[in-house]
């Protein structure tokens, strides 16, 4: 994979706290460059991520 560039982000500001995203922060989400202001937020979006859909895979064997 390519590194990722903040010029390719979606978005300008953390989800988490609002301030400008910096490119040592980026994370690749469902094929978008998202960035955050410093890698604890990005970490915790994906930590949050992985959580969720660790549950929806969960839910889905438990369904069948």
């Amino acid at each position: 994979m390519s590194e990722l560039k903040i010029s390719d982000a979606i978005n300008t500001t953390c989800p988490w706290s609002g301030d400008p995203i910096k490119e040592d922060s980026l994370t690749l989400y469902n094929g978008a460059v998202v960035g955050f202001c410093n890698p604890g937020c990005r970490d915790k979006f994906e930590k949050a991520i992985n959580h969720f859909e660790a549950a929806l895979v969960h839910a889905r064997h438990e369904a069948v």
